[in-house]
Parts: structure tokens; sequence; C-alpha cells
């Protein structure tokens, strides 16, 4: 069993920066491909950005250059670096693990855990 808490969300404006942290207990976290997803109201959950068990990391190209994704593994961590953020940016973020790397590809239905989200709004 995995439990992920995302933390970091909240009210920005637009071209302002949010960092993002997802904290993962219960498994063994460097071997489990991690990803962050996002999703509108109304609208199917996006694939956002993911790492692979082997490092490599994956963007979609809405936020490829303007979004960062890591992990700390010491602290079980999971990261997404959001810089220059627009409106369009608005959702609920959630963070996302299994053990394929597809997982971390876009691929949601092979993330096993997700967390509870955490919502993000800019303002124009």
């Amino acid at each position: 069993q995995v439990q992920l808490v995302e933390s970091g969300g909240g009210l920005v404006q637009a071209g302002g920066s949010l960092r993002l942290s997802c904290a993962a207990s219960g498994s063994i976290f460097s071997l489990n491909a991690m990803a962050w997803y996002r999703r509108i109201p109304g609208e199917q959950r996006e694939f956002i950005a993911g790492i692979a068990v082997g490092g490599s990391t994956y963007y979609a190209d809405s936020v490829n250059g303007r979004f960062t994704i890591s992990r700390d593994g010491a602290k079980r961590t999971l990261y997404l670096q959001m810089n220059n953020l627009k409106p369009e940016d608005t959702a609920v973020y959630y963070c996302a693990t299994g053990p394929r790397n597809s997982c971390a590809t876009g691929s949601s239905s092979n993330c096993v855990y997700w967390g509870q989200g955490t919502q993000v709004t800019v303002s124009s």
C-alpha cells in the first residue's frame, strides 16, 4: 500500500510560480514511476509530467519548458516546480505512482495509487 499526500497548491497571478510537493509513504519509493496529472472541472484528467524508475523525465507539450518534475529519494517526495503559470493551468493537481514507467509517460490507467489532489488557481 502506498499513500500520497500533495501540498503546495494555491492562488497565484499569471506569470507567477508555485512548487507542488507529494509526500509518499508505505512502499519503496525509488522503485516506482511517478507522475503529476491534473483535472480541470468538466474535463478528463490530463498528464502533466512524469519521472520513470531510471530517472528519465517526460512532459506534456503544454507545460514543457515551464514545469520541472523532480524527486528526492531520501525525503520520499515528488516535486513539481511550475513557472510562468497561465490561467489555463488552473486545475486540481494529482500525483500518482505505479510500478510501470507508462504511468510516468501518460498512461493514467497504469498508475495504481493517487493522492487526494491540490488546487492550483491562476488569475489573469
